[in-house]
């Protein structure tokens, strides 16, 4: 199945749709979102991206992230790739949203604007195998510490959140 992402300009404004490893080839702005799952101790749920994923397999990352598709909007396509990837279903709110781009492995390149939502349960997750290889809860002050000492085990979207983008939810979360 051709999977195509929607293209943006720096507003957000949406410009086209492209297929989307031709996106991540050409390192082009497209529409993404990373959701952050935290429980009542505010441990953030992370996950370890399955091995065969295009890009990025077997790094760390935020509880869930992908691209909504044409025609759909964040809110509606993160509760649908939680569910389909953690097997997960509760409120999620929109938090803040940033762009960046990175080149990876396979000659494609990150270029997103991500949109970080947020929610939280208590359920463990159903993991979807060819999606996640393990998950984990950590204390954010964890999480930034082995970001720091190894930054090569994680993806380079969920660095940007942990080291640049804290205070975002650390407010939230009163930490």
């Amino acid at each position: 199945m051709i999977q195509e992402v929607i293209l943006v300009n720096k507003n957000d404004e949406e410009i086209g749709t492209m297929e989307k490893m031709e996106a991540h080839l050409q390192g082009m702005l497209h529409r993404a979102f990373s959701i952050l799952i935290f429980n009542s101790n505010r441990n953030l749920l992370i996950h370890r991206r399955a091995l065969g994923k295009y890009h990025s397999e077997g790094l760390w990352t935020n509880t869930c992230c992908s691209h909504p598709l044409p025609g759909e909007n964040i809110v509606d396509a993160a509760n649908r790739r939680l569910k389909e990837e953690m097997g997960m279903e509760t409120a999620l709110a929109p938090l803040f949203s940033f762009i960046y781009r990175a080149e990876l492995e396979n000659d494609l390149v990150e270029h997103e604007l991500d949109h970080v939502l947020i929610g939280f349960t208590d359920d463990d997750p159903l993991i979807n195998p060819d999606e996640v290889s393990d998950f984990k809860w950590m204390a954010m002050h964890e999480i930034e510490e082995d970001v720091e000492r190894n930054p090569h085990d994680y993806t380079a979207w969920f660095k940007k959140i942990v080291l640049e983008y804290k205070s975002a939810f650390n407010d939230i979360l009163k930490l």
